[in-house]
């Protein structure tokens, strides 16, 4: 694929302060690694690496252009100052691939929990409607029989990425999209160039400090996802410009008065009681059942998920598409019915052990009180709960996280979570005081277990018949990090390997972590 640049940059809406040179660049790219013969490199500023420190590096593997922030550097290719660089490559992105989002629905969704559930609700939704959708989450993009991974850790994918993704969206025939972004995608530029029609907000609730600031930055970061709608292009196939809201959130005053100042936006809510989608006769087990009711809609939901939060998240995902979209009920409850699960998402592990086992991704205080408010109703039995809070993150969660286990698990095991470059004995040591707190005795509801995997074979090992066994925080990721590495790990493989050790059957080998050896 080769671009003229001053075609890509005929409509950015980034301030560019140097000529635009009349040259042809091959490929586009932020990371000098990549960078080929005919490429155009953008230098971006992050929180750790300048990539202007790589421009050098990147004429010498053949850049053909320079894009960045800094004035007055004279290379020995064309350079092209930017008053924001971040920015500018999410639109070059969507420039380079012919803005592959105008010629789709896109529905973007954010929060704090959820929203990769809802995700995964929509787009099955979209299918069960006879819609050919696509869909890139955290966990992956399914574009028709493709499915993608998107990481190690779980964060928007970069811009590039997410425009390439769309591209090939546009090439396999599909008309709607549904993304999942982060509130680093967001603050991050990642989707700015997305196109959205239809934006759903989940939840805000307390996570993600340690980059935002504050909580009222970290919402800012969220809303921006109602902010693009009034900045979306009209499409030929129209676009809605619907903000869709969780009336039970405490974000939700905030955000209603956010959507009514974005330009032609239109606001609509759901609830568990009272608001334009609402839900009634709710059974939650074994599997939840409910209606759905709308101002001209009833469905009769019946889900393969569990929790009231997973009724706010079906609520969500009825309401973007069935308003947005005008699809109807029988595609609502046959999309619903068709999400068998989300992979680390509340999911049973099944070793023939005589009690339930599950890995789960809650990794903040609001998710984890959900969850262990859900497993409640699955046993009268003990609910036993592993997990951790990870390094360099916001350490305000830890002791709250903490206080959640306190009040809610009968046995918890503090262990591993991605400590990163930060004392794992001190990050255990602030945890304590959480399960502290709520009168827990050390040794004898809690325990300290640095090492994941030994956390959870002791976990189990605690275990009578019909209690419950959580690990938290992981779900379906595939890496674990200590130092700056990144080790292979999956808490899924973890929780089969202590159930077989615990029963004696075979079963996969523990993943290994460095605490092994301590």
């Amino acid at each position: 694929m080769v671009k003229s640049l001053p075609e890509l940059f005929s409509d950015i809406p980034v301030p560019i302060i140097t000529d635009i040179p009349d040259l042809q660049i091959s490929s586009l790219t932020s990371d000098s690694r990549k960078v080929d013969k005919g490429s155009l490199f953008v230098a971006v500023t992050g929180a750790t690496v300048d990539g202007h420190h790589f421009i050098s590096q990147a004429i010498t593997q053949g850049a053909a252009a320079v894009v960045g922030t800094q004035a007055g550097l004279e290379l020995s290719v064309p350079y092209i100052q930017a008053a924001d660089s971040r920015l500018l490559l999410a639109y070059l992105a969507a420039a380079f691939y012919d803005y592959p989002a105008r010629r789709m629905a896109m529905i973007g969704v954010t929060g704090t929990d959820g929203k990769t559930t809802t995700t995964n609700l929509i787009y099955q939704i979209l299918l069960a409607a006879g819609l050919r959708a696509g869909m890139i989450s955290t966990v992956n993009a399914v574009i028709g029989d493709q499915v993608l991974d998107t990481g190690f850790h779980v964060t928007t994918p970069d811009a590039l990425d997410v425009q390439r993704y769309l591209a090939m969206m546009v090439e396999a025939g599909l008309t709607h999209c549904v993304l999942e972004t982060t509130s680093h995608g967001w603050a991050q530029n990642r989707v700015d160039a997305c196109e959205f029609d239809i934006g759903v907000i989940t939840n805000i609730t307390h996570e993600h400090l340690n980059d935002h600031g504050t909580f009222e930055n970290y919402r800012a970061a969220k809303a921006r996802l109602f902010e693009s709608l009034a900045l979306t292009r009209p499409k030929p196939q129209g676009n809605p410009r619907l903000a869709v809201l969780n009336r039970d959130d405490s974000s939700y005053e905030f955000l209603s008065r956010f959507a009514d100042g974005c330009p032609g936006v239109r606001r609509i809510s759901y609830s568990l009681a009272q608001a334009d989608y609402w839900a009634s006769d709710i059974i939650y087990t074994p599997r939840l059942h409910f209606l759905v009711h709308t101002p001209g809609i009833e469905a009769r939901i019946e889900s393969n998920l569990v929790g009231d939060y997973n009724v706010s998240n079906i609520l969500a995902a009825c309401a973007a598409v069935a308003d947005g979209l005008g699809i109807g009920a029988v595609a609502l409850e046959n999309g619903v019915k068709a999400l068998a699960g989300i992979p680390g998402r509340m999911e049973r592990i099944e070793m023939g052990q005589d009690f339930i086992a599950l890995v789960d991704f809650a990794h903040t205080p609001n998710a984890l009180r959900r969850t262990l408010e859900t497993v409640r109703q699955m046993t009268r039995g003990k609910v036993i709960c592993v997990f951790g809070s990870a390094g360099l993150r916001d350490r305000q969660k830890r002791v709250m996280m903490a206080e959640v286990a306190g009040q809610w698990a009968d046995l918890t095991i503090l262990t591993a979570e991605d400590p990163r470059t930060e004392s794992l004995d001190s990050i255990l040591a602030e945890m304590t005081k959480g399960v502290e707190s709520k009168q827990g005795k050390e040794g004898k509801t809690f325990w300290r277990i640095p090492d994941r995997g030994e956390a959870i074979r002791f976990a189990v090992a605690q275990a009578a018949p019909g209690d419950v066994v959580i690990a938290c925080g992981k779900g379906h990721e595939q890496s674990m990090c200590f130092g700056t590495i990144e080790y292979p790990w999956d808490d899924r493989t973890a929780m089969r390997s202590a159930l077989a050790n615990l029963i004696q059957l075979p079963g996969p080998k523990m993943p290994y972590l460095p605490t092994q050896e301590m």
